[in-house]
């Protein structure tokens, strides 16, 4: 009875944070299927939607101090049901693509690394802002480009869109901004870093094959936020 006592009253403080996240991804999965019974035939709005979304649950663990252990356990949870979900249809909505791609194994792979390396070093702002460079940079890119892009190009044999990559960069540097601005304030630092975060996201994601920019952009983003920041004198 003690045991489960302390138990108890270890796990308690987590129950509204984790209750809070979980509500959101519910309501989230909500969205998403009335966006597929709405869109039937666009399966791909479906699956940015919930790229979109996804990605600001590292806000939510952010800003209510969820441990780096639970995230790091859900997020290889969430990298299992992706790998199987890959050869067996479980999560058609965010599969269903047309397309062979790892991209939903490698979202949940990046988050689960960046949760690591920054909890650890008590620097939470990098997992975000290298999650939401790929979230809203990524997520926004692909619905522009595939919507509006009328001008394309070629890199590696690899077709983008001007416009999705514009749309990529500033997607990339309005939330990286952000990120900084909440917690270093008003500096330099704040506005110029993230033109090169931007510039580096929109490089990588223009050069991915097979979902793999969900692994790239996150953590090169996130990579070269901090060191710029460290170097800039900033933390």
């Amino acid at each position: 009875m003690l045991n489960f006592s302390a138990w108890f009253q270890s796990t308690t403080p987590l129950l509204v944070p984790l209750s809070l996240i979980f509500a959101y991804l519910a309501i989230l999965v909500l969205v998403a299927e009335g966006i597929t019974r709405l869109f039937s035939d666009d399966k791909e709005l479906t699956r940015k939607v919930v790229h979109l979304g996804a990605g600001n649950v590292i806000l939510l663990a952010w800003w209510l101090e969820v441990p780096a252990s639970v995230g790091i356990a859900a997020s290889i949870i969430a990298s299992l049901v992706a790998l199987i979900s890959y050869f067996l249809p479980i999560l058609p909505s965010i599969n269903s693509v047309g397309r062979q791609s790892l991209g939903t194994f490698f979202y949940a792979v990046s988050i689960g690394i960046l949760v690591a390396w920054f909890w650890w070093l008590n620097q939470p702002q990098y997992a975000a802002m290298g999650i939401l460079a790929m979230c809203w940079g990524d997520g926004m890119a692909a619905i522009i480009g595939q919507r509006f892009g009328k001008h394309h190009y070629q890199i590696l044999g690899i077709t983008k869109s001007w416009e999705g990559s514009l749309t990529m960069a500033v997607a990339s540097y309005l939330t990286s901004s952000l990120v900084l601005l909440g917690v270093q304030g008003n500096v330099w630092q704040t506005w110029l870093i993230p033109l090169a975060v931007a510039g580096f996201a929109t490089g990588l994601e223009a050069v991915s094959r097979l979902g793999v920019d969900n692994l790239t952009v996150p953590l090169g983003s996130a990579a070269l936020g901090f060191f710029l920041n460290q170097i800039g004198y900033f933390p």
